[in-house]
């Protein structure tokens, strides 16, 4: 995956995967939204509207936040709401049409949010020295008589979404360009929605390999929701940008300088991210800043590779 990777950067070593909507401007070159020019344009909700990236079990995230989402109240000057969101389209949407203020978007996601919605990433989360990413994972189970990723041929895989770097892209072109193999031709894809719905289908039986991230699946067993016998890693990837955290580009630049200040001022010491995020390997314990320009390079090189367009329909 790492020579695959490096090819893909060659490539398309000029690609910045723009194809930003008509109603964002961006002046400055960084590929994403300006805050508007006209200050009738902007705007200052009473309530701001956070959503997490989509999972199995909103209600247990929504726990996970509570605390950040409580600091991000305290320093904006806001009540919070956390929006439980059920898809990346959906939550793509929310943004576009100014229901969602503040959010995480999965990594496949981000240019399309940033492209369409006029999302604002500025942070992941990281480890005390700056360390960030995960791994996508094709995975298997012990019954499905897959043993190395060429027994794939003539199965099914679940992917998540059309629009999931590791749980449909990065994988896709992975087995296109490394095994020669193409949906409909040599395996039949199918969508699950969700990394948890994916992983549950492999765990259960249902799915013979998925695509995932791995974070998930290693959430999701330290919460008892899968055992680690029940699913087999066929293939780990190297390390590609995580969840990025940001704003809709439309919010006043007051409101905006605060929400960052609430992201980098959150004390991560025994809270509910730090049990949540705190136990992966390696430990996640704080929000660094990051660039969408520079940052998500790979993941806009590998969409141009796969002819994935960033356009608004």
């Amino acid at each position: 995956m790492k020579q695959l990777l490096c090819a893909v950067m060659a490539a398309f070593a000029t690609f910045t995967g723009s194809a930003m909507d008509a109603r964002y401007v961006d002046a400055d070159g960084d590929l994403v939204a300006d805050a508007p020019a006209n200050p009738s344009a902007r705007v200052d909700p009473p309530t701001l509207v956070f959503a997490y990236t989509p999972v199995e079990d909103p209600a247990v995230y929504a726990k996970v936040w509570d605390g950040f989402i409580q600091h991000l109240g305290r320093v904006t000057g806001k009540r919070v709401q956390f929006f439980q969101v059920q898809g990346n389209a959906a939550q793509i949407e929310a943004m576009r049409a100014g229901r969602l203020h503040v959010a995480g978007f999965n990594p496949g996601s981000i240019p399309l949010a940033v492209n369409c919605a006029g999302f604002v990433p500025f942070a992941v989360m990281a480890t005390r020295e700056d360390r960030f990413g995960y791994a996508m994972e094709l995975i298997t189970h012990p019954g499905s008589g897959i043993r190395k990723l060429a027994d794939i041929r003539g199965k099914k895989i679940a992917f998540t979404s059309e629009t999931s770097n590791s749980g449909f892209k990065a994988a896709s072109l992975l087995l296109r360009d490394k095994f020669d193999m193409t949906a409909g031709r040599d395996y039949q894809p199918v969508f699950s929605g969700k990394h948890d719905n994916s992983i549950l289908g492999v765990a259960n039986g249902h799915y013979p390999a998925a695509a995932i991230a791995d974070f998930v699946r290693l959430g999701m067993e330290r919460r008892g929701l899968v055992k680690p016998g029940q699913t087999v890693v066929l293939y780990t990837s190297e390390s590609f940008p995580t969840i990025a955290y940001g704003h809709a580009h439309n919010l006043t630049p007051e409101l905006a300088a605060k929400v960052r200040q609430a992201f980098f001022s959150f004390d991560w010491r025994g809270s509910a991210l730090a049990g949540e995020f705190g136990r992966s390997d390696p430990p996640l314990e704080k929000f660094l800043t990051v660039s969408y320009r520079d940052t998500w390079r790979i993941v806009r090189e590998i969409d141009q590779a796969m002819g994935v367009s960033h356009a608004c329909r």
